[in-house]
């Protein structure tokens, strides 16, 4: 390994990790602003919290690593370009594809890391904070008790506390209103409430409960010095599902190469069984051509029926309402093969996003670097911009042929490739430009990031 190879490869990696945790930090405070409504109130412990948090920082670091390469490239090759290291090396004869030759491989380990993380480590963690979300949504909060307001969220109860001193509640006032059985009212002098995992429990002290009967013949009061009344309440604490159903992006690519499969197995199913249905009703083998065809030919069947039995034969009336039977049945299919092709093209979609998201580091290494040696600038601040103007643009591209592929209107490959052949060309055409030390794109724009211009001609 070479001197400048190592040197080249050391000047990525710094900015690589800054960036990354910068960009790390910015997306999950994004994230939990967005997602703290779905935790309050709930009485969640802390390492509830971190879990939920941990896991959704797979998707995360999935989208902020290939943005840090950007970053990375830029920075290094900019402020070697900046100090005339580039300069120097090409002076001395060293090919722009030699200084090019050290950031590849550097986005090529970034590219097969993420590779395998997007294909092993992502899926799972998608499919647990999947889970723990539900989880979390369901889990009822823990029940506030305030003193002098009814208090009517415990099922078949209503609440009156009319004061309190710390833990102790004072004038205690329960209705138990339920719909069969007996209505009781529970009056006492005090008392204190305790949260379990199933309910709650109030423990009363000397107090009357007044019972009467669903018919309102029978009535009864009981005098008490001691007395507790569980209320059940359902998920007062987390409870942890488990579920094997996964979602698109939480299947590997395997998973998602058999759920394929699966699908192309019942649309052969389907085939069969249409072409069982003709050979049964029809006289003559058609060939499975597409829907229209095929009712041309049961339609032009019919007619012929018509001809040689006449209208109001009885045999062509049976004949005529097994033919509308099948014409309705295979309409039937060919909507649900055109249902089971999206769920394919859905799937095939996510499957060529976890190697086309990746492979976005090595094409924001060739345009990266062509641009850092070009606008001569290593700042963070510039690097950032230009990085974030080139993500927006690959994003929008990715979700936009997401959208088009899953109507089918695209090729699930092409839709989420075009954003790396779009930018990996204009990264080729930077990278001639550069190898030939030509200026064909003007940059003067960025200027307005060289914030020790005014420092300067001062």
């Amino acid at each position: 390994m070479s001197l400048l190879f190592r040197y080249t490869l050391k000047e990525h990696i710094y900015p690589f990790i800054i960036s990354l945790f910068v960009l790390i930090f910015v997306l999950l405070t994004n994230f939990l602003l967005k997602a703290i409504d779905k935790f309050l109130g709930k009485d969640l412990s802390m390492g509830i919290l971190v879990e939920y948090v941990f896991f959704n920082l797979a998707w995360i670091l999935a989208l902020a690593v290939p943005m840090a390469v950007l970053i990375a490239s830029l920075m290094a090759f900019g402020r070697m370009s900046g100090d005339n290291e580039i300069t120097a090396l090409r002076t001395s004869g060293v090919s722009y594809m030699r200084l090019l030759f050290p950031a590849l491989v550097f986005g090529a380990i970034i590219t097969a890391g993420m590779t395998w993380f997007n294909n092993t480590v992502l899926p799972e963690t998608n499919h647990k904070a999947r889970l723990l979300s539900g989880d979390i949504t369901r889990k009822r909060p823990d029940l506030e008790f305030e003193v002098g307001y009814f208090i009517d969220a415990l099922p078949e109860y209503r609440i009156l506390l009319g004061g309190r001193e710390k833990n102790i509640f004072k004038d205690i006032l329960i209705f138990n209103y339920q719909k069969e059985g007996t209505q009781r009212t529970i009056i006492a002098n005090s008392g204190d409430i305790e949260t379990v995992y199933n309910g709650v429990i109030m423990h009363l002290n000397r107090g009357v409960i007044h019972e009467l009967s669903s018919d309102q013949e029978d009535y009864r009061e009981i005098q008490f010095e001691k007395y507790d009344v569980f209320i059940p309440v359902d998920n007062m604490s987390l409870t942890r599902r488990d579920s094997k159903i996964r979602s698109d992006r939480e299947m590997t690519g395997i998973m998602i190469k058999n759920k394929i499969q699966n699908y192309n197995e019942k649309i052969n199913g389907i085939y069969q069984r249409i072409q069982n249905r003709l050979i049964k009703e029809l006289p003559d083998t058609i060939e499975i051509v597409n829907q229209p065809f095929i009712e041309a030919q049961i339609i032009k069947y019919s007619s012929a029926l018509r001809d040689s039995l006449g209208e109001k034969s009885p045999k062509y009336i049976r004949s005529k309402r097994r033919l509308k039977n099948l014409r309705h049945g295979i309409r039937s299919d060919y909507k649900l093969i055109a249902t089971y092709n999206r769920y394919i093209s859905k799937y095939k979609v996510e499957y060529y996003k976890k190697y086309s998201i990746p492979f976005a580091s090595m094409v924001f290494i060739l345009i990266g670097a062509s641009l850092g040696i070009i606008t001569r600038k290593g700042g963070f601040a510039m690097s950032v911009a230009l990085s974030l103007g080139f993500f927006v643009f690959y994003w929008a591209f990715l979700i936009a042929g997401e959208e088009f592929a899953d109507r089918g209107q695209l090729s699930p490959f092409i839709a989420m490739w075009l954003p790396n052949m779009v930018l990996g060309t204009l990264g080729i055409f930077l990278c001639i430009q550069t190898a030939r030390e030509q200026t064909l794109i003007k940059l003067e724009f960025l200027n307005i990031f060289n914030f020790n211009t005014k420092e300067k001609n001062d």
